[in-house]
């Protein structure tokens, strides 16, 4: 059985291959360290935000559902 990562677990795997720390996320986003590290902590991102962090640091951000027929929406 594969093991679904969080999305703090996929944001901390990016920061590692980028060589970016929260700090410098926090800073390339334009919010505090405090207000990312509670985000952290509560694993609490919008798709908003999940965007913004995938333009600082240089990828994209796909949210979607997949349906049962695997189409994606």
């Amino acid at each position: 059985m594969k093991m679904k990562l969080t999305m703090v677990e996929k944001i901390r795997i990016l920061l590692r291959r980028k060589n970016v720390t929260i700090v410098e996320l926090s800073n390339r986003i334009g919010t505090t360290n405090q207000n990312l590290a509670n985000k952290f902590k509560r694993d609490n991102f919008s798709i908003k935000e999940l965007d913004e962090i995938a333009k600082a640091l240089d990828c994209e951000f796909e949210g979607y559902f997949v349906d049962k027929d695997g189409e994606r929406i």
